[in-house]
Order: structure tokens, then sequence, then C-alpha cells
């Protein structure tokens, strides 16, 4: 028996999904169980895009720019206060 399950979306990303019933509801990239954190621990630990496949095989490609996107995003809600 197979499910037909699919997580949700996250806004309108092709890649970036977030779902409760996947890794909690972290954001994740679509057809793995790798968070969008995991992928930005390892690209800010210094590892390629090469590394990252090497490491993790299945990621496409197409997901690092996005995984990128939406850090940005995150980064430019938050306000610091001087």
């Amino acid at each position: 028996m197979t499910s037909d399950w699919q997580p949700r979306r996250y806004q309108d990303y092709e890649w970036i999904v977030a779902d409760p019933e996947l890794l909690g509801g972290k954001l994740a990239i679509r057809g793995t169980r790798l968070s969008v954190e995991l992928i930005l621990e390892c690209l800010a630990n210094g590892m390629s895009t090469s590394d990252i496949d090497d490491a993790f095989p299945g990621v496409p490609h197409a997901a690092f720019p996005e995984v990128l996107k939406v850090a940005s995003e995150f980064a430019g809600a938050f306000r610091v206060a001087a």
C-alpha cells in the first residue's frame, strides 16, 4: 500500500516545503528529508554544492537557489534594535 501524501509547498517555492508531517514542520527540500537549515549549515561551513551532492545524493540542484532565497527573506525579516 502506497501513500499519495505530498508535503505542502512553502509559499510559492517549487522546491521548499513546510509540513508538520515532515521534519516537524521545518522547511525542507521537496522529495528529501533534508531541512533548509541543514543545507545552509553545510554551505556556511564551507561545503560546495558538489560536496553536498556527495554527502546527500538526490538533492535537486534547482533547490539550492531557493534555499538561499528563503534564507535571505528570513534575514531581511529580522530587525535588531540598536
